[in-house]
């Protein structure tokens, strides 16, 4: 049985491109294409990029790398070392500070960092850790907003700086806790939003990861859960004014390769209205057009989905509870194929079923965009 035109028609809706691409310009059902020789932002989307190799010292992309993006959850970096700073010489983190301070860097958790930010001095601390780090184009958030510490403005070399501090510079207690914590980076954030795209999802491990997202499009958790996200601006001659707090944000920073060998920060800003699942798909196309060195990158086929909180489950049928939900129209990468449970979804009907390896579980293939039931470029499981 072929797609009806309604399935396809959502999922270019939903994903704003040719169904099962790569990228804007890969045929449906090929495997992602190989580095470019510089980013390949996607229409509409505003980015700032940088990418250092930490083997020859050289940047391999730089794209805007001063612009200044609001930080979202990104500013937990410095959060965290500015708990960190002067715990020395030991710097032993006590377990009552490990079970906020853990959950902060590796669920990004949102609580953890407001009962932080107003209990030790708020925009002081991106003062403090500006002057320690000589950072270039942090700056505190907008003045009225003073309580949102994800307004922080930050850049792609900043963001640069922060991690060579960690990896070169720190005492090693400090680059073991948070690397070490960044490399534990939870699928599902604690506000049930998916946080796995970006270098998570172009890259295989090694990787450590520190992500941000900021949107009042972006609803819904695929944990279920729910985020409101405000929307508004910054006032004129504000520090900050330069900073856009209102389009839809979705950033990615960490390390890929073995050694941490590259530092990787991705900014991004959507259009208005811009879904999760879309700003999910290009940042994913963005992060992985990029030139990184050391970073080994999955096999398999990049397709888009249609459909809202698809099940992803432990096996190819629907008897087990699933494993998390996929974001509306997000591209997913397809390891093989297998024959499974039935599934209808009226008019549709289809048997096959796609593994995910990056989920490690399994979808029904009546979501993915093909023109058939069985994707013809993908292997059998």
């Amino acid at each position: 049985m072929r797609r009806r035109l309604l399935a396809a028609a959502a999922a270019l809706l939903l994903i704003g491109g040719a169904a099962g691409s790569a990228a804007a310009d890969t045929p449906a059902g090929q495997p992602a294409r190989p580095a470019a020789a510089s980013a390949d932002v996607p229409a509409g989307v505003s980015a700032g990029v940088a990418v250092f190799d930490r083997q020859t010292a050289t940047f391999t992309e730089q794209l805007n790398t001063s612009t200044r993006f609001r930080s979202a959850s990104v500013v937990k970096l410095l959060l965290a070392l500015d708990y960190l700073w002067n715990r020395g010489p030991d710097y032993t983190v006590p377990a009552a500070d490990r079970a906020w301070l853990e959950p902060m860097l590796r669920a990004s958790d949102d609580d953890a960092a407001g009962a932080y930010w107003s209990d030790h001095g708020g925009t002081a601390i991106i003062t403090r850790m500006v002057s320690r780090l000589g950072l270039k184009d942090t700056a505190p958030p907008p003045a009225g907003y003073e309580g949102y510490w994800g307004y922080t403005a930050l850049s792609a070399r900043d963001t640069v700086t922060i991690y060579r501090y960690l990896l070169d510079s720190a005492p090693g207690p400090v680059r073991d806790f948070m690397m070490g914590n960044l490399r534990q980076s939870t699928r599902c954030a604690s506000d049930g939003f998916d946080q796995h795209f970006g270098i998570a999802g172009a890259f295989d491990k090694p990787w450590a990861v520190k992500q941000g997202w900021s949107g009042s499009s972006y609803e819904k958790g695929t944990c279920g859960q729910t985020r409101p996200a405000p929307a508004t601006v910054a006032r004129a001659g504000s520090p900050a004014a330069d900073v856009d707090l209102t389009r839809p944000a979705l950033h990615s920073t960490g390390t890929v390769g073995a050694g941490d060998r590259s530092i990787v920060a991705v900014f991004t800003l959507h259009p208005a209205g811009t879904s999760y699942g879309k700003a999910y798909t290009d940042i994913g196309r963005l992060t992985r057009s990029l030139n990184v060195p050391g970073a080994a990158r999955p096999a398999g086929w990049w397709y888009g989905t249609w459909s809202d909180h698809v099940n992803v489950r432990p096996g190819p049928g629907t008897g087990n509870s699933p494993i998390t939900q996929l974001p509306a129209g997000v591209e997913v990468l397809v390891g093989c194929q297998a024959r499974g449970e039935v599934v209808n979804v009226p008019p549709y009907t289809n048997e096959w079923w796609a593994y995910l390896p990056q989920y490690d579980g399994w979808i029904s293939n009546i979501y993915i965009n093909s023109p058939d039931n069985k994707m013809p470029d993908v292997k059998d499981c």
